[in-house]
């Protein structure tokens, strides 16, 4: 071991023609002062390429408490693709827990299995908590920043991608929109320059009326500045455009900012590859926090959990690049590149680029671009 110190039809139609027609004025003169500057699609732009494999649980991730041996055993994971989006969310319900077990009141030491954004946000909340000094938390990981898969992510703040709603029950969900309200809240405070977190423009573009009336992920409540537009000529091409701002979450910067923090309040880190829990049993510390995300297929025998593979095409930075869009697919501008995506492979265990979901992806933009009229 090395050691270091540091997410009825018709009169819903008859609602989204009235909201249309209420919001049309608004709409023709927000579209007079909005200006979408070209994103610069093509081959020759890829500065790089790369694929992650997100931990989806058809039911939704796994907040729960369970004994290990003499362990206390607090597991947050399986978050789809959603990781970054509920990271702070999930950490708080799970951390919430310890509260049923009134033991844990005489302990100063937890372990927290994991170092992506699940496995930070919960040992910062570990640390806020239950803080008495250095060597409160430790952190055990085989992968650090910047080489987890949360580092991968997109880090657009939307809850999707994180469970089927036909197979998630009705407890799940409610934990669900519990941890999106508790998240939003929290990244709305780490708005600035120094987690790399800001708010952006975004717009659904849509081909069918139907679809407005899809409630936005984890609740149309957590996205201000909502309007719909009719006006195929100013948005892409698309007839109808959902706009709302949410946020933008550069994985890079922001996982470097948490890791720092970690290490300032006096967390312990320990590289280290978990092959069975009777490993995690001969830990020292009594109460172990599982954010292993894929790896809890394994390691926990969970075989709900499987990978739903996402390849990401990144463009050279474009600063002028000032809002974000979903679709088929889906484009945010970072400083770090512009990041193209929209593939959702499940079962696919792959890592390596696919040629042809690289063509896909950037003819998919390409076309989006091509239906953008300057005024």
């Amino acid at each position: 071991m090395t050691n270091f110190h540091r997410r009825n039809f018709l009169k819903g139609a008859i609602a989204t023609g009235a909201l249309l027609s209420a919001t049309r004025s608004r709409s023709f003169a927000f579209n007079d002062a909005r200006h979408f500057a070209p994103v610069k699609v093509s081959r020759d732009r890829v500065i790089r390429e790369v694929v992650g494999l997100r931990p989806y649980r058809p039911g939704g991730f796994v907040v729960e408490a369970t004994r290990l041996g003499n362990k206390l055993l607090v597991h947050n994971y399986g978050h789809g693709g959603a990781g970054i989006t509920l990271s702070w969310g999930t950490a708080s319900l799970a951390v919430d827990l310890l509260r049923d077990y009134s033991a844990v009141g005489r302990t100063h030491r937890f372990a927290v299995i994991g170092c992506g954004v699940n496995g930070l946000s919960t040992a910062r909340l570990l640390q806020r908590r239950y803080q008495h000094g250095p060597g409160t938390v430790t952190i055990y990981s085989k992968a650090l920043p910047p080489d987890t898969t949360s580092n991968i992510a997109g880090g657009h703040w939307a809850p999707t991608s994180a469970f089927d709603a036909v197979t998630a029950t009705a407890r799940f969900k409610e934990q669900f929109f519990s941890a999106c309200k508790i998240s939003n809240r929290a990244f709305q405070l780490l708005v600035g320059h120094e987690y790399s977190v800001r708010w952006i423009d975004t717009f659904e573009l849509l081909q069918d009326q139907a679809s407005l009336q899809r409630p936005l992920p984890g609740g149309d409540e957590l996205y201000p500045n909502r309007q719909i537009h009719n006006d195929p000529d100013h948005f892409f091409g698309f007839p109808f455009a959902r706009q709302y701002n949410t946020m933008l979450i550069e994985p890079q910067a922001y996982l470097n900012a948490l890791l720092r923090d970690f290490y300032i309040a006096g967390g312990r880190l320990v590289v280290q590859d978990f092959r069975s829990r009777q490993e995690l049993i001969r830990l020292p510390e009594p109460v172990i926090f599982n954010c292993t995300g894929l790896g809890a297929r394994d390691l926990f025998e969970d075989n709900n959990l499987s990978p739903v593979r996402g390849q990401l095409e990144i463009l050279l930075p474009q600063p002028e690049i000032d809002y974000s869009y979903l679709s088929s697919g889906y484009m945010f501008p970072r400083s770090d590149g512009i990041v193209l995506g929209g593939t959702f492979d499940h079962d696919d265990w792959s890592l390596a680029p696919d040629p042809e979901q690289a063509a896909w992806i950037l003819e998919t933009h390409s076309d989006i671009m091509k239906n953008l009229k300057q005024s």
